[in-house]
């Protein structure tokens, strides 16, 4: 026996006792060995053997009655005649390896590592493992199909296998011998390692783009807590290695991670399904293949458990047969399949083409068609994989069957996806077999710029060639990055529930890598069919804060678990912590966006700022019209007994002081704050200084016409009006003082009212202005006093009288405006101020010249010196 032959051999000894796998020992009795004759491949010969391994039969443990099966895929038939109808097709084109006839040995992996390395090993070694058999069925269409054959073409390529473990297990073995291996289903990202892996390609995206693809499905859901399973598998442990640090940038937790045994032993689901019940996810993530969910679908059934969205990875999203019995429990299912050829041209025919008389060829298609049809045919070996009983009880194939009249995942080509990778394969040997056909001795690639010979080449040839392959299939641009994977592109999936049950994969959305990140996911939501009414489920471990507080990690529990705590004043959150607004910006009422303050003044154009301006423009016009009286009426006995001169001065300053409120009024600024106090304190000293002078004028008079008085002499015209300039300009040094120390200014007061900027005038010396306010009241002090002593004198020549009241008047606002002045802020500070001028401004106009106004415009009879002079 050749060396590789006696190591296959070994190997497998080896691997039997120490997989310690259940099941691995009937893999190997039920798989391999099928019969006498090694009828369990599939082999033509050409120029260069291509060498392929499918899973075409899978384990199944029941341990409900704890026994194994053994069953037939059809969808890795499909996958086969694939690989078989593309080489045929490329040795029947001109443009492509005109010169080199390309030939195949196919294998059965039986989704096995031990099965898959004797397999690979017989692949690579191009001996049969046995050479007894029936030579008459080696031989059809010029095609040996048999096993009789001696010398074979050894393998130069595998394609295969369908499994990221398998796959593994043959690169480590067949490493030393530097074989390419194009794999078509095996995505685990631990395969981009071309230093551990430098002979591996595959037309299979890694599993690091589905893993960002489905981040970003959950993410774009804002399912936050998933559930994550898989097999106890490389390909599910690297895929969830992925998925738990891509999901982390997008906020996505993992309510449980489980792994469960390939073989599934009832302890084992039950421990699952436990998991699965106790956890408020409704969302679940399985990285699995076909027939481990098979089995956790049908525990599901039987718990009754319902209301679960599934994701599922590409091992299984376009599985039709988990359909069949689990209707209910997948309806709304999502998940990414790999790149979908529409069509590939004469596939179809050449899956259906098979017949009874053809289907001898090899074991696979016979064991296809009795599953298919449950019928046995002449002379069939199959027997020994379905139990001799059973088989036996089947009738006889009549011949007449044909695949149009049922349903088989075989001839089903709406979903040529991995079929599709199969074809790439085939193609991208093809290509790079015509790049080596290409060289030109002198500028090869090899030492010396020597090339390989297409029909005798050593494997590691080939490989350096299939890494820089570039090409186009079915209108596809075919190329692969440095690592040996393809340009990811997933259609994402949605399992719909026809009106007659059946199912239809609908594709709602894709993810294509070679997009901007932002990009790459494009979903259309209207067109989803969800497990359970018209929306997506919602799967969180804490519902989203409310606006306005941030989130607090729960101690010891994943970052999606959380506690909400209110943000304080003047703070906005997004949703993970909060943040003070700036000193002119204040929380809008969502709290989750800092808005400009309201600025806050008295204005012309409200309501009170209009009604107080009237006021101010009122009183002026009454104070000017009063003095247009006077000027009128000033040569009649009641103007000129009432101190004209100081009578007009007094108007005046009346009409300054209503004036004065307009300074209140409008925007502050640092010049109006300026003009505001000294304004209102000097036409105030004007005022009082006026009415003291009239007082003193009185009492004066009353003096001199006492025998021997000449008082009158020392209060004259000029005494009078020096009396005023001197009252007032004491008030005018308070003003100076106080605007060259610490003048007042405008400022924006963000402390009274959070939400709101005051812009308001301060005095910048509170001393400056206290001393202006208690000038006021020394001066109404003293004319009150003045006026109290002159009361008793005759009525209807002083007006001491009416000075009093108007004094009274003007203590009462001002010893009211000081409490509430202090209390208020804002636009009713200055609202009270302006309140507390126009109050006492009226207070002394109507209490001073209004009997005056009455007498002259309506008693002008005693407007007369006799009766003023009565008393």
């Amino acid at each position: 026996m050749p060396v590789m032959a006696l190591l296959a051999a070994k190997l497998l000894m080896f691997l039997s006792v120490i997989s310690g796998k259940p099941g691995s020992a009937a893999a190997l009795d039920n798989c391999v060995f099928l019969g006498e004759e090694e009828k369990n491949s599939l082999y033509e010969d050409g120029d260069v053997v291509v060498g392929g391994l499918f899973p075409l039969h899978y384990i199944f443990s029941d341990y409900s009655d704890s026994s194994l099966h053994i069953y037939f895929s059809s969808r890795a038939l499909r996958w086969m005649q694939t690989m078989t109808f593309a080489i045929k097709e490329i040795n029947q084109r001109s443009d492509l390896l005109p010169q080199i006839k390309l030939g195949f040995h196919i294998r059965d992996s039986c989704d096995d590592i031990p099965v898959s390395l004797r397999a690979a090993l017989l692949l690579v070694n191009g001996q049969p493992e046995s050479v007894s058999g029936d030579e008459s069925l080696g031989k059809h269409n010029g095609s040996n199909l048999g096993c009789a054959a001696i010398n074979r073409t050894v393998s130069s390529v595998i394609i295969g296998d369908a499994a990221s473990g398998v796959s593994m297990a043959l690169l480590r073995s067949l490493g030393s011998f530097h074989i390419p291996l194009v794999s078509y289903f095996a995505s685990c990202s631990c395969l981009s390692n071309q230093k551990e892996f430098p002979t591996f390609m595959r037309t299979m995206p890694s599993d690091t783009f589905q893993v960002r693809a489905l981040a970003r499905l959950v993410s774009y859901f804002s399912w936050t807590w998933v559930g994550v399973i898989g097999v106890e598998s490389d390909y599910a442990r690297f895929a969830i290695q992925l998925f738990l640090q891509e999901s982390v940038q997008y906020g996505v937790c993992a309510a449980y991670t489980y792994f469960y045994p390939v073989v599934l032993s009832q302890h084992a689901l039950d421990e699952l399904l436990d998991v699965i019940q106790m956890s408020s996810s409704k969302v679940i993530i399985n990285f699995s293949s076909e027939s481990e969910m098979q089995r956790i679908l049908r525990e599901v059934q039987r718990r009754n458990i319902s209301g679960l969205q599934w994701i599922a990875s590409e091992a299984w999203a376009t599985a039709k047969s988990l359909w069949e019995k689990s209707a209910d429990l997948l309806k709304g299912t999502l998940g990414f399949a790999i790149r979908r050829a529409a069509v590939i041209p004469g596939l179809k025919q050449h899956l259906t083409c098979l017949s009874p008389s053809h289907i001898h060829e090899s074991a696979f298609l016979a064991e296809f068609w009795e599953e298919t049809f449950k019928c046995r045919l002449n002379g069939s070996v199959n027997s020994h994989s379905h139990g001799v009983g059973s088989y036996l009880d089947r009738p006889l194939c009549e011949g007449t069957e044909d695949l149009s009249d049922v349903y088989s995942p075989y001839s089903d080509v709406t979903q040529l996806r991995v079929s599709y990778n199969v074809y790439k394969a085939v193609y991208l040997v093809a290509h790079a077999l015509q790049d080596m056909s290409n060289c030109k001795v002198g500028k090869g690639p090899f030492l010396h710029g020597t090339c390989a010979d297409p029909k005798s080449f050593k494997p590691w040839q080939l490989i350096h060639y299939m890494k820089r392959a570039n090409f186009s299939a079915l209108g596809e641009k075919i190329n692969f990055d440095q690592n040996g994977d393809p340009i990811a592109y997933y259609d994402l999936l949605n399992w719909q529930k026809r009106p007659d049950g059946s199912l239809h994969l609908v594709k709602v959305g894709f993810y294509d890598a070679s997009m901007l990140a932002g990009r790459s996911l494009v979903i259309n939501d209207s067109a989803i069919q969800w497990p359970v009414g018209k929306q997506a489920f919602r799967s969180v471990c804490s519902d989203s804060c409310p606006p306005g507080s941030r989130i607090v990690r729960r101690k010891g529990e994943p970052i999606c678990c959380y506690d909400c705590v209110p943000c304080a004043e003047g703070e906005v959150s997004n949703m993970t912590e909060c943040l003070r607004c700036s000193e002119d910006t204040w929380p809008n009422n969502e709290r989750n966006l800092c808005i400009p303050k309201t600025i806050e003044y008295l204005s012309y154009h409200e309501f009170m700022g209009i009604l107080l301006c009237v006021a101010s423009l009122l009183g002026a016009c009454l104070s000017i019209s009063i003095i247009a009286t006077f000027y009128t009426y000033k040569d009649t006995p009641l103007v000129r007994a009432n101190n004209m001169e100081l009578s007009f001065l007094l108007l005046v300053f009346l009409v300054v002081c209503f004036l004065v409120g307009l300074l209140f009024i409008g925007k502050p600024s640092d010049w109006l704050c300026r003009i505001r106090y000294p304004a209102f304190g000097i036409s105030f000293a004007l005022c009082i200084s006026c009415l003291l002078a009239k007082t003193a004028v009185v009492l004066m008079a009353f003096r001199a016409t006492l025998p021997g008085s000449n008082v009158m002499k020392w209060f004259g015209a000029k005494q009078q009006r020096a009396s005023v300039l001197l009252g007032t300009a004491v008030q005018v040094i308070i003003c100076l003082i106080w605007l060259l120390t610490s003048p007042p200014h405008a400022t924006s007061n963000t402390h009274y009212h959070s939400a709101t900027i005051i812009i308001e005038c301060v005095t910048g010396s509170e001393v400056g202005f206290w001393c202006v306010l208690g000038y006021i009241g020394i001066l109404a002090c003293m004319c009150f006093v003045m006026a109290f002593l002159a009361r008793k004198l005759p009525d209807n020549f002083n007006e001491a009288k009416f000075i009093t009241f108007s004094m009274l008047i003007f203590f009462a606002v001002w010893v009211t405006f000081i409490p509430v002045y202090v209390s208020t802020a804002g636009k009713y500070t200055v609202a009270v101020h302006i309140f507390a001028v126009l109050a006492s401004a009226f207070g002394l106009l109507f209490c001073i010249f209004a009997p005056k106004c009455y007498i002259l415009m309506l008693k002008p009879e005693k407007n007369s010196k006799k009766h003023i002079m009565q008393r």
